[in-house]
């Protein structure tokens, strides 16, 4: 009978359990927080604790005592000099034990074990680590992503609005530059022209006049022998 016999046997040895039950307490120091099966966790929170309340008197004999259980002077000495320090006004309790659901494989019950004063430092993407939703938390949440996206559409339209109005600016402003430039061709144009039509008009007004001065000279060059002739005659 076990009366009075508390603790897990684990399905080892003593000897194995004991062994086990280091290791695990050696992975939780060095990196203080570690997933293992539900019972392996109540198993090592028993064992671990009372190792961890020594850290607080940094003696030789504590270190000793705590080296013969644990038997990694690495381990023993980020106990003493950095879970030691930060854990001396906690009364106890040191470690949290946070249930993961059931593994896989086998349907065994999973746990994340952690001390308490590196809660910082958990893992939030393992499996099972999420906290139950409700249908009140997923409405809130729902709500939430409604108000934040009609927002966004708020903004993009703001945006939008603006770059709008932007480019009208940019088109009235090349429109008008456009007018002008066309305005400017147009008169350079028309002087051109009316300067050629000048020109033109000059041109015709000497031929015509080269032309009347050509027919006017025969009749005078006819006058004249016809005037000789009678003076011959």
């Amino acid at each position: 009978m076990r009366h009075q016999n508390k603790g897990f046997k684990l399905g080892r040895t003593h000897a194995h359990r004991e062994a086990t039950l280091a290791s695990l307490s050696t992975a939780l120091i060095r990196h203080k927080h570690i997933t293992t099966t539900l019972a392996k966790a109540k198993a090592l929170r028993m064992y671990v604790e009372p190792i961890i309340n020594r850290a607080k008197d940094d003696t030789t004999h504590n270190r000793r005592m705590v080296f013969a259980d644990l038997q990694d002077k690495q381990a023993v000495t980020e106990l003493f000099t950095g879970i030691g320090p930060k854990i001396g006004d906690r009364p106890g309790g040191y470690t949290r034990i946070v249930k993961l659901g059931q593994r896989a494989g086998d349907s065994a019950e999973m746990a994340l074990i952690e001390l308490v004063d590196y809660n910082d430092v958990r893992p939030g993407g393992e499996a099972g680590s999420r906290r139950r939703r409700t249908r009140r938390s997923s409405g809130k949440k729902v709500a939430g992503a409604v108000a934040s996206a009609k927002a966004a559409v708020t903004e993009v339209a703001a945006k939008v609005e603006e770059a709008a109005e932007a480019v009208a600016d940019k088109v009235e402003a090349v429109a008008e530059a456009v007018e002008d430039k066309v305005e400017a061709v147009i008169d350079a144009v028309e002087d051109k022209v009316e300067a050629v039509a000048e020109a033109v008009e000059d041109k015709v007004e000497d031929i015509v006049d080269a032309v009347k001065g050509s027919d006017e000279a025969p009749g005078e060059t006819d006058a004249s022998p016809e005037g000789e002739g009678d003076k011959k005659d």
